[in-house]
């Protein structure tokens, strides 16, 4: 399928960068562009390279040609990861950094996640996600897009504290994609570099994250408040991973993304 990318809402300048999570998710920020759009212009990268460095290498590229220098990066999930890094590497491109829902920062805080999740899931989930795992890990070809998407459409449901839609928005998922980056950032984490190198931003950073969320806001908290000078962060009340589904917390989500958005 061919998209544009980067999607762009709303009118030039464009400000603010939405980076999408997975790896392999391309396109789920879309409900938040479109509500975003009437107040400023708003770039959306489909990131498509298979390796870690590709797509740091391909946000920066998209920033570069289509945005309005410096720009505000907005990461979700693995998003957050990915702005913090080209934050990091470009200083210069980024003024402001907001993660949502960030996965955290080191090893030790992310060996519950899983178990979590699992004990969210009702039976037929369950049963359906060890099916979707088994393709995945089979040599065969099979149609690994279609069961890592709906792998991750049954943890989304384990992540959401009172959904109002449960499904992503995402328009391509891809299973290379994520097999061939997460590997390589999973490591970083676990080597600590994760860290090390958050201590190279220097834009303020704001972190939004759910207390519902399996990814323990303490694990995003504790250890940036540590290294980032500018760092501040937010607890969203009856919110899970993804706080523009949420029929008790969306409001609050896109009040406190306005805020932080003021600026621009």
């Amino acid at each position: 399928m061919q998209l544009k990318n980067p999607r762009t809402y709303g009118k030039p300048p464009f400000t603010v960068v939405l980076v999408h999570g997975g790896p392999g998710a391309g396109g789920e920020m879309a409900p938040v562009a479109r509500e975003l759009a009437s107040e400023r212009g708003i770039l959306e990268p489909i990131q498509t390279k298979a390796s870690l460095a590709g797509q740091i290498e391909e946000l920066r590229g998209a920033i570069e040609t289509a945005g309005s220098l410096p720009v505000t990066v907005v990461g979700f999930s693995w998003g957050a990861w990915l702005g913090l890094l080209c934050a990091a590497r470009y200083p210069e491109l980024v003024k402001k950094l907001i993660l949502v829902s960030s996965g955290p920062y080191e090893a030790r805080y992310a060996s519950q996640i899983l178990q979590t999740r699992l004990e969210r899931l009702s039976e037929d989930d369950k049963a359906e996600l060890v099916k979707a795992m088994d393709l995945l890990n089979s040599p065969s070809a099979g149609d690994k897009d279609a069961a890592f998407a709906r792998f991750g459409a049954i943890f989304t449901r384990a992540d959401a504290y009172d959904p109002i839609s449960g499904e992503s928005e995402a328009v391509h998922h891809s299973y290379a994609i994520y097999r061939g980056v997460w590997k390589d950032a999973e490591n970083l984490r676990k080597s600590g570099e994760l860290l090390e190198l958050a201590k190279q931003v220097r834009c303020p950073v704001v972190a939004l994250h759910g207390d519902y969320d399996p990814h323990p806001a303490e694990g995003v908290c504790t250890p940036l408040s540590a290294v980032v000078p500018d760092f501040r962060f937010i607890l969203l009340e009856k919110c899970g991973h993804m706080p523009w589904i949420e029929r008790q917390a969306r409001q609050s989500f896109y009040t406190v993304l306005r805020h932080e958005l003021s600026g621009d």
